[in-house]
């Protein structure tokens, strides 16, 4: 018996459907993810189909035509919800800003698993669910517990390296799932990063970020602090920055994102930008409190991290136009309250 008509468009959207990759999240990390895992999946397989979504429309529009200037031949469509990104591709990567934007686009209305449990009877190909967000782990878990529930592969695979490693392609992943679901996403992730590192079950990969950032956000205080009495001991700050990085005050917050213009003669960190264009302040406090929080939860001492929350916080309270610069721009807040004039 031949297929039927309707049939072989089943057989066709499903094939197509296998093809495709969806982003959703396109804000400064996303984009230049996305832009990364595009390039080398079309280079790898031209007849790959692309889908992305954001919840400003027009950042979706503006990605889709910056990636069509450069390859016109690609298949990349823009649509307005998670439901249809999914409906349309196997694979979903989702980077967001945090818990309540994931719950939003993976379990609510036009979101990923209602979509997912709608049309399970159709029996499509497994799909696949990679999510970059760093949020709270209990959360991550649930999300992650419902799409496993509707038949998907699932992944918590939080960042490191920044939107200068996401620009770069030389992000770390901290995955947590399962070793199956791993298996499957790793060559995703290799499209967008250098480091695949597994961290075990759901919720690894985010436990082992906010651990992470913990570290940072205390580090690029104390960077900034260092630096600041540096000065005004009569230092200049490409020597102070040459001796921490080369002693045993090295760290990534001072031999990368040195607060301090001209300290870093070899580099570009934010601080030579007006503090644009690195990891929002906004973001930093976000990962200080969910480090805070967990902790206070299980019962772990954090004295260290809650200054460092409080400090941040502190920060946007002065100087709230701070909130989308760089947060190593803590310096120009520390400066401000020393009464320094240096730069």
């Amino acid at each position: 018996m031949k297929p039927t008509f309707r049939a072989l468009q089943a057989l066709d959207r499903c094939t197509m459907r296998a093809r495709t990759t969806a982003f959703i999240g396109l804000g400064r990390m996303g984009s230049e993810m996305a832009h990364n895992l595009f390039l080398n999946k079309f280079s790898e397989s031209p007849d790959s189909g692309f889908v992305v979504c954001d919840a400003i429309p027009e950042s979706a529009v503006s990605f889709q035509r910056s990636f069509l200037s450069r390859f016109p031949e690609a298949l990349i469509e823009v649509v307005r919800t998670p439901e249809e990104a999914v409906r349309a591709s196997a694979t979903v990567v989702t980077m967001l800003p945090s818990s309540p934007e994931v719950q939003t686009v993976y379990t609510e209305s036009n979101g990923i698993i209602p979509a997912l449990r709608s049309f399970a009877a159709d029996k499509p190909q497994q799909t696949l669910l990679i999510d970059s967000t760093t949020l709270d782990v209990d959360v991550a878990r649930r999300v992650a517990g419902a799409a496993e529930e509707s038949k998907a592969l699932m992944i918590d695979a939080p960042v490191s390296g920044g939107v200068a490693g996401a620009k770069a392609g030389t992000l770390s992943f901290l995955v947590g799932g399962t070793e199956a679901a791993f298996r499957k996403a790793e060559p995703i992730l290799s499209h967008m990063g250098k480091r695949i590192i597994y961290c075990g079950s759901s919720g690894a990969g985010l436990s082992a970020k906010i651990c992470n950032n913990l570290v940072l956000g205390v580090q690029q205080i104390v960077v900034a602090e260092a630096m600041l009495l540096g000065q005004a001991l009569g230092l200049d700050p490409a020597v102070l920055a040459g001796v921490i990085n080369s002693s045993t005050g090295a760290c990534w917050a001072s031999s990368v994102n040195n607060p301090v213009p001209s300290s870093l003669p070899d580099k570009s960190p934010p601080c030579e930008r007006d503090y644009e264009g690195g990891f929002a302040t906004a973001l930093m406090i976000k990962d200080m409190r969910l480090a805070t929080d967990i902790a206070s939860a299980r019962s772990s001492p954090l004295p260290l991290g809650q200054a460092a929350r409080d400090l941040y916080a502190r920060v946007l309270k002065v100087s709230p136009e701070l909130a989308r610069k760089d947060f190593s721009s803590v310096y120009r807040y520390l400066k401000d309250l020393s009464g320094d004039g240096h730069d």
